[in-house]
Formats: structure tokens, sequence, C-alpha cells
């Protein structure tokens, strides 16, 4: 028995949700992405199968109904909605789809492709061209200072960070009994400013204005919001 079969008599014999499935090598999951569901319709009667190697159909779709797409593959979807029998989630043919924009799977691909990248510099603390003002903050904290100019080209906004070094200072004390004592304690100070210049809400420049910040570091680049319609 090889593993996907394995995994879809497991998954029977267990009661396992559809929905609850891992996802299948070469597909990628899309749910909650956009933050919003992403709506389909299914364009002819077509049925609906439990994995993306279409062994095993679990009902059929009727046309005209809206699902909401969870999952992508070269040549399927991977929907969760309602079938002719009842509520399921299950993989069909990209064909038989009505989408609202025709170059919907490769924006989402591209969009889950830039996800990875942002949520690895926002856990590494990071700043890279093209991130938003929100995806920004959300890895660099709070600014130091914002600031906003208009031009005959436009709106630009500024955020500036203040870093800051742990410096090493000698202190020197008495303990109870008169005797002087030599300590050292870390002192907080600014040793530079970053400053994140943005258009239409995205990084265009990244700059020192002081000191080191970015440690003498190429500046990092990562693909512009994906729009969808």
């Amino acid at each position: 028995m090889n593993a996907r079969a394995l995994v879809l008599g497991t998954a029977l014999a267990a009661g396992v949700a559809f929905a609850d499935l891992p996802t299948e090598p070469g597909t990628i999951s899309v749910e909650g992405l956009l933050g919003k569901p992403v709506l389909i319709t299914v364009k002819q009667e077509a049925p609906i199968y439990f994995l993306s190697i279409m062994d095993h159909a679990v009902g059929s779709m009727a046309p005209g109904t809206v699902v909401t797409l969870v999952g992508i593959s070269d040549t399927m979807f991977r929907v969760r909605g309602h079938a002719r029998h009842g509520d399921v989630a299950g993989w069909m043919k990209k064909d038989n789809f009505i989408m609202p924009d025709p170059k919907l799977p490769d924006k989402l691909k591209a969009l889950y492709e830039r996800a990875k990248q942002v949520d690895a510099l926002i856990a590494a603390h990071q700043a890279a061209l093209g991130m938003t003002t929100a995806e920004i903050q959300q890895s660099l904290g709070r600014p130091t200072r914002k600031s906003s100019k208009i031009t005959a080209a436009g709106r630009e906004d500024k955020l500036e960070y203040a870093t800051f070094d742990m410096v090493p200072e000698s202190s020197v004390g008495r303990t109870r009994d008169g005797r002087l004592v030599q300590s050292i304690i870390y002192v907080k100070v600014e040793t530079g400013s970053l400053a994140v210049s943005f258009k239409d809400g995205v990084a265009i420049t990244i700059e020192e204005t002081e000191g080191n910040p970015l440690q003498g570091g190429q500046v990092k680049i990562v693909p512009g919001p994906v729009f969808f319609r």
C-alpha cells in the first residue's frame, strides 16, 4: 500500500474530517493568506476527491455552488463547501470553476512565497524593501519617530528607529562595612538610527541615518504586496 492510500484508509477508518488532513506534497495551503475567505463558483457538475491524485471521489458539486478555496496544486483546487450529499472538503480540477480573477492561482502562489519570506524577516526583526508599513512595524516594533511629506510625486512616509547597545560601565560602591567594591553595570546607549521610507505603503528606501544599524549588510528585498480583485 502506498503512502497516500495509507493516509486515505487511516483517515476514513478514524473518521478524520477532510479539512483536517495535512497538506499533500506538491500542494500549498492558501487559507488565511488574504485575511478573508477566497470564494469561487463551481462551473459544471463535477466530482470532488479526497486526495489531489483523484483516486477516491467523496461526492459531487452542483453547478453554481460557491465554495471556499483552501489549497492549490498545479492542476487542482482544494475547496470546502456544500456538495450534493452534505458539507465536504476535497480536491477538484481547476477547470471546474469560475474564478473572479483568471490569474488567481498565480497570485496565490506568489502571495504564499512572499508570506514565507516576510515571516522569516519578522521572526529575525529585520526590514526589507517591499515590506508594507504594517509588516515593518511588526518586525521592528514601534518607531522612535514618524514623519510624512507631500511632493508633486505624491505622499511619502518615513519611520525612524533608534538602535541601542548595552555598554559596560564601571561602578564603585561601598559594602555595609565600608569597603570599596568595584562592579560592572550595563547601560543602554543609543548607537544608531535606521530610517525606512514608504511610497503607497510599501518600503522603498532603508538607510542608516546614524551609526551602523545595518552592520555593513546589504538591504534585503522582497516582492511587493500582491493585489486581488
